[in-house]
């Protein structure tokens, strides 16, 4: 199989440093200014600048040998920046094709913390959140055709290593903010690249899934058992009314939901290696993260 990734952001890589051996060629795009990724030995990645200004030509020639294509660039404002530049070129391809869209639980707004699946249909609260619904819209818009197959796999928070409660402790910027009845949800990244893997192995059609484990947690108590690993104290509590949040940080907490993750475990017999903050922040701590830099 033949790869193409569009942005080279923390999923994909690590899915690529994970699962990368299995394709013969893999293309990924980075824009100009950032230094291309560290890969393991052996992969045979090929980065290619992509961004406003500048398209590498050999960007064409790669997609017309792709079997499959990871998206991981967020939506634009008004359009799809990979759609933008290059839907009619993907539409024209002949091959058959596996897209999978990395999109965001946010798509399904505030629901009072109530369960939410993929049979929910997305009310987002934010126009962070509108703009992928769009997204999502035009992706499937071009999975119409037969030839193409199209995954949307909506996230739930992202950690794993160097992003999580013990580096975040470790660095001083931690901080457990209380919210009566609030709760996040979150994904270690090693499960987002098993899912990866599982859904191009999967032999239906095109599908949703939510990409989450099994704990929806307040976010305090994430910190509060990353303190408990590390023998420190945690960070003290704040109240969400006093709290000085960003309007960024303000977004998340007027959100609260449970994504479940029930589909991804029966229909694409998915067992996440990580089932909860727990056993994900553990093995963080057992690999040496969160730990003080000589």
């Amino acid at each position: 199989m033949k790869l193409f990734a569009f942005g080279l952001g923390y999923s994909a890589c690590d899915f690529i440093a994970r699962y990368g051996s299995a394709f013969d060629t893999i293309y990924g795009t980075v824009r100009d200014t950032e230094k291309p990724r560290a890969m393991p030995d052996g992969q045979p990645l090929t980065t290619l600048i992509l961004d406003r200004e500048q398209e590498d030509p050999a960007i064409t020639a790669a997609l017309a040998e792709t079997d499959v294509i990871i998206i991981s660039v967020p939506p634009g404002i008004s359009v799809d920046p990979v759609l933008g530049k290059f839907g009619r070129r993907l539409a024209a391809l002949p091959q058959n094709l596996t897209i999978i869209y990395l999109s965001t639980i946010g798509v399904y707004g505030d629901h009072k913390g109530d369960w939410v699946d993929e049979d929910q249909t997305p009310t987002p609260t934010s126009d962070r959140s509108a703009t992928r619904v769009a997204a999502e819209k035009s992706w499937m818009a071009l999975a119409r055709d037969p030839r193409k197959t199209l995954h949307i796999l909506r996230l739930a928070g992202i950690y794993g290593p160097q992003r999580n409660a013990l580096e975040a402790l470790r660095r001083g910027t931690a901080h457990r903010i209380v919210k009566l009845n609030q709760v996040f949800n979150r994904i270690h990244v090693a499960d987002i690249s098993a899912a990866i893997a599982a859904v191009l192995s999967y032999e239906g059609g095109s599908e949703i899934w939510n990409l989450a484990d099994d704990e929806p947690s307040p976010p305090q108590d994430v910190v509060t058992y990353a303190a408990e690993l590390m023998g420190i104290e945690p960070p003290p509590e704040q109240d969400f009314e006093t709290a000085n949040l960003s309007p960024m940080g303000l977004s998340f907490y007027g959100e609260n939901k449970r994504a479940s993750n029930r589909k991804l475990k029966q229909k694409l017999g998915l067992t996440l290696a990580f089932p909860t903050y727990r056993e994900g922040l553990t093995a963080l701590w057992e690999a040496g993260e969160g730990r003080t830099q000589a």
